[in-house]
């Protein structure tokens, strides 16, 4: 398994139809029981939110966010969403939201911002772009989570990485996640990565302080107001787009199995 070397300054890998796929996720939704929300963004292109109830009788279920597809160069996340949703393959104790293309008009274009020219993952303390101001309406309709996972890319990476925020010392689904990637796809093993000390291979713990940052990532705002578990997924970009999607699906499913009751 080898990096394609076509990152030169930016991504440059495969692209995805991005009309298409959103339709796909929606099927699957729509075929496996789960409410769909669409929320109207601009002439073409809407907002699609997805809920799903536990399926057994649990007294208090985990309550679980995933998100992907706020840059429109990052394709492995909406499609490895999608993945998960034609599997079906849900733990039955947790309730789910999940929100598959936050950036729809970037991925026409194969840009990390949005048509608009904005990066959406740094207007969460803002919430200038109606992309996100569709969003926090939204989040702020539901409960707080158990844990929050947040699908990305990064076209300079050698391999997968995550984000750990943690701040009550929960015990940390990083090393499960890490463990059930590594057969798919490589582990990023560099002692800094993306600027941050890796704790160990492939995961940073890192210490933020929310009102120092004017910029707040959507992790960062889940952070503050819904979650005290957070993971940030990266995959590598430079590799073929079904080794990322089978490294994002794999992720998912060990911070599902191995998630922490309530």
């Amino acid at each position: 398994m080898e990096r394609l070397g076509k990152n030169r300054g930016g991504y440059f890998g495969e692209t995805i139809e991005i009309e298409s796929v959103v339709r796909d996720i929606r099927r699957a939704a729509q075929n496996h029981g789960w409410r769909v929300e669409t929320l109207p963004l601009k002439p073409g292109h809407d907002l699609l939110f997805l809920t799903r109830e536990p399926t057994s009788r649990v007294t208090n279920p985990r309550n679980v966010y995933i998100s992907a597809g706020i840059h429109g160069d990052e394709p492995a996340g909406p499609v490895a969403i999608q993945r998960l949703l034609e599997k079906n393959a849900w733990p039955d104790d947790a309730a789910l939201w999940l929100a598959p293309c936050l950036n729809p008009t970037g991925f026409p274009r194969n840009t990390r911002e949005s048509a608009d020219g904005v990066d959406l993952n740094r207007d969460y303390r803002q919430g200038r772009s109606l992309e996100v101001q569709s969003h926090l309406h939204w989040l702020r309709k539901l409960p707080t989570f158990d844990t929050c996972f947040c699908l990305h890319e990064d076209w300079e990476s050698a391999g997968f990485y995550l984000y750990e925020l943690n701040p009550d010392s929960k015990p940390s689904l990083a090393p499960a996640i890490v463990r059930a990637v590594r057969p798919v796809c490589p582990i990023e093993s560099a002692a800094i990565i993306d600027g941050r000390e890796a704790h160990l291979p492939g995961i940073i713990r890192p210490t933020i302080d929310p009102h120092l940052r004017p910029d707040w990532p959507e992790a960062l705002w889940l952070f503050q107001n819904r979650t005290r578990l957070s993971y940030t997924l990266e995959a590598p970009s430079d590799f073929s787009l079904p080794v990322r999607v089978a490294a994002l699906v794999n992720a998912i499913q060990a911070g599902l199995a191995n998630g922490n009751e309530p």
